[in-house]
């Protein structure tokens, strides 16, 4: 087996552990398996010459997540702001075990790392590419239950700051998908804002 796919199975065969579910079109699926393939398509379909590192990151960028739940943390910003850098981290160091595992070498690994810890988000084209396709995934299959979750104004603010983290690519494929009449207003609302 190429390494590339050796590691993807090795990415997949620990997000398929994760308890939560996802269904879609009537199938569950294992909540970060199915948000990791997401990732993936995404990053195909923005960067359909994606080089390796960054469709490596696609399929672990949340590896293992529901490990590590934001309830473990203190409630309000800077218990958030501890868990998405510990988080990330975590991450990180599940991903480099296992591109370990596949045979990938300390600079590859690097380079994978950077990527998921989200360093050089305006320089490094490959970290915006993921962080266009990650906020593309929030939006298509996440979005909706947030809208059930927050107020109307928590909401705006989640909208504009994801609106700010994607570059045009993202922010045009935003536009072509389909949500809610309440989900619509909402984007109309954080855009015009």
């Amino acid at each position: 087996m190429e390494r590339l796919e050796l590691a993807f199975a090795l990415f997949d065969e620990y997000n398929r552990q994760d308890p939560n579910t996802v269904v879609r079109e009537g199938i569950n699926y294992p909540a970060e398996h199915f948000y990791a393939l997401q990732l993936y398509k995404w990053v195909k379909t923005l960067a359909p010459d994606a080089g390796e590192v960054l469709l490596l990151a696609s399929r672990c960028q949340h590896i293992g997540r529901w490990q590590s739940p934001r309830s473990g943390y203190p409630a309000g910003k800077a218990g958030y702001l501890r868990w998405r850098t510990e988080l990330a981290k975590f991450h990180a160091d599940v991903a480099e075990k296992l591109m370990k595992e596949a045979g990938y070498d300390a600079e590859t690994i690097g380079s994978l790392r950077s990527i998921l810890l989200k360093e050089g988000l305006r320089t490094n084209p490959d970290m915006q590419t993921m962080e266009n396709a990650l906020c593309l995934v929030f939006l298509e299959f996440q979005y909706e239950d947030f809208l059930a979750l927050h107020d109307e104004e928590k909401m705006v603010r989640i909208l504009k700051k994801s609106w700010g983290k994607m570059t045009e690519p993202g922010r045009q494929a935003a536009l072509g998908l389909s949500f809610s009449e309440k989900g619509t207003a909402l984007i109309g609302k954080a855009l015009s804002g």
